[in-house]
């Protein structure tokens, strides 16, 4: 027989679990209230300075530093570490928001402002909440998740359509390809959902992305 009395069958761990998620959120709150315009980049962890796209983001981040905008990345190797490197060299706000996890993430030196977190959804929060843009390098499963939620958070409406661009044509064309064969001409998504999409090699065309979209939303 299914119970019925399911508020009192929560147990004391998991009750006290729901104030560590809402600790969570006060601490990223409390960290990036004040910290202006900013940028979330987004890649591989496993990029090593050698690789181009490494050396793109930094570039980027650096420029982005220049322009005003802090960059916010997931605090750990390979692309992220690049982005925050790049903007902490220009002097510019560089956050990492890092995650604990068994292995491979482990938080780099070049984020002048550093959260922990233990749980995706909270950290996920973070990334959009504060962010202007989203810059999306290239990166396995995790950098897809965190693109396909930004572009599912704007169809739906749920935050502001805030520009999703990805960096690296080689690498994206292909995705973008297969959605416009597969998911547009099946009619499980609208033409005008893949305008939330930008697709560029270009640093300074990412700046200029962002800036416009920056000065459309200043009051």
């Amino acid at each position: 027989m299914e119970k019925q009395h399911i508020v009192e069958d929560i147990k004391l761990t998991e009750a006290w679990r729901l104030f560590k998620i809402m600790g969570e959120f006060v601490d990223g709150v409390e960290a990036l209230y004040d910290l202006g315009p900013a940028v979330s980049i987004f890649g591989s962890a496993r990029m090593t300075a050698d690789n181009p796209y490494y050396q793109k983001a930094m570039e980027l981040a650096g420029m982005l530093a220049q322009n005003g905008f802090a960059v916010i990345t997931g605090g750990g190797g390979g692309v992220m570490e690049a982005a925050n490197k790049g903007a902490a060299d220009k002097g510019g706000e560089s956050v990492g928001l890092n995650i604990k996890l068994p292995r491979e993430q482990v938080p780099n030196e070049f984020a002048n402002i550093q959260v922990e977190f233990k749980y995706f959804f909270v950290r996920k929060v973070m990334f959009v909440k504060y962010a202007s843009a989203y810059v999306i390098m290239p990166g396995g499963f995790g950098t897809l998740d965190e693109l396909f939620e930004a572009v599912t958070l704007i169809q739906t409406d749920r935050i502001v359509p805030l520009p999703v661009i990805l960096f690296g044509r080689d690498y994206w064309s292909g995705l973008l390809e297969w959605i416009k064969q597969q998911l547009l001409s099946h009619q499980t998504i609208s033409s005008g959902d893949l305008d939330i999409i930008h697709l560029t090699d270009d640093p300074a065309e990412v700046l200029e992305i962002v800036r416009q979209f920056a000065q459309v939303q200043r009051p």
